[in-house]
C-alpha cells in the first residue's frame, strides 16, 4: 500500500513540476473551490432563524431588531442567501450603513423585493 501511494506521489509531483506559475496557481484556486464548495453548499441548506439572528447581532444589530429583519427576509424567501449578506447588500445599494438597512428593512419589507 505505500509504494502505491509513493507512486501515485511522484506521478502528481511529475505533473506540477511541468506547469507555470500561472497555471500552478489556476490548479490552486480549482483545488480550493472543489474543497470548499461542499461546506458552501452545506451552509446554504442548514441555516436557521436564530443563526441568522446571531449573524446580525455580531453585525451590530440589536437582538429586537435582527429578530424582525430575520422574520422578514425569511417572509421574502431570502433567508438561503444569508440574513447578514441580505442587510450588507441593501445597506451598498442605498449607500447606507448596515443598522440603517436593518432599520428600512423592519421599516418596510417591500425594500427585499428585487434586491437579488
Amino acid at each position: 500500500m505505500t509504494n502505491e501511494r509513493i507512486t501515485r506521489f511522484e506521478q502528481r509531483r511529475e505533473e506540477l513540476k511541468k506547469m507555470s506559475d500561472a497555471e500552478l496557481k489556476a490548479r490552486f484556486w480549482q483545488l480550493c473551490d472543489q474543497a470548499i464548495a461542499p461546506i458552501v453548499d452545506l451552509a446554504k441548506k442548514h441555516t436557521s432563524p436564530s443563526i441568522e439572528r446571531s449573524v446580525l447581532l455580531r453585525m451590530g444589530i440589536d437582538s429586537i431588531s435582527s429578530h424582525g429583519v430575520v422574520n422578514h427576509i425569511y417572509e421574502a424567501g431570502l433567508l438561503g442567501k444569508g440574513a447578514g449578506h441580505v442587510v450588507l447588500k441593501l445597506a451598498q445599494k442605498n449607500g447606507t450603513d448596515v443598522r440603517t438597512a436593518a432599520a428600512a428593512i423592519l421599516e418596510n419589507k417591500d425594500v427585499l423585493n428585487g434586491l437579488f
